[in-house]
């Protein structure tokens, strides 16, 4: 079965401060459009290089993780560092995915372009950073998704299939 972990990166939702709103909103936007049953693996953890690059290398090289989706910490502030956690692990950067993710959230927002998302590969798994708020995790999976299965597939991990009439 299909391992998807979803991370929220967060210093005040890790303390137990704030209420983790974008974790749960990418596990509902995935059970809303997958028609294949997976495994949900869920994680908060602070901001920060080591605690993202962490999670991130537990999550792909222990768990085997067939997708990870990122929250939060892809901004310009000091603490957002998930983007370089990422470059950390990852084996092979795939821009299109930020630059696709930048260029639909900036018809709904003007800035957009302050957001680093981006996505990559590590072994036999496809990490995705997203923003922080649900609105805009909603635009940008919308606009990425479509590509996930086919490069799940061309990784070796585990299929997904998205609900055909969603995205046929």
């Amino acid at each position: 079965m299909t391992q998807i972990a979803i991370v929220t990166v967060s210093d005040r939702a890790s303390r137990g401060d704030y209420e983790d709103l974008g974790g749960p909103a990418i596990e509902r936007w995935l059970r809303d459009v997958l028609a294949t049953p997976c495994d949900f693996v869920r994680r908060i953890v602070p901001d920060g290089l080591e605690s993202v690059r962490d999670v991130l290398i537990e999550l792909c090289d222990q768990h085997g993780v067939d997708l990870v989706l990122t929250t939060g910490g892809t901004g310009p502030s000091p603490r957002d560092l998930t983007p370089e956690a990422m470059q950390q692990v990852i084996t092979k950067e795939l821009l299109g995915f930020g630059e696709l993710m930048r260029q639909a959230s900036l018809r709904h927002v003007r800035t957009a372009i302050l957001s680093r998302q981006t996505a990559g590969v590590r072994g036999r798994s496809l990490i995705i950073n997203l923003p922080g708020k649900p609105a805009s995790i909603d635009v940008c999976l919308d606009a990425v998704f479509p590509a996930v299965p086919y490069c799940l597939e061309l990784i070796g991990a585990a299929p997904i299939i998205p609900n055909p009439a969603l995205f046929g």
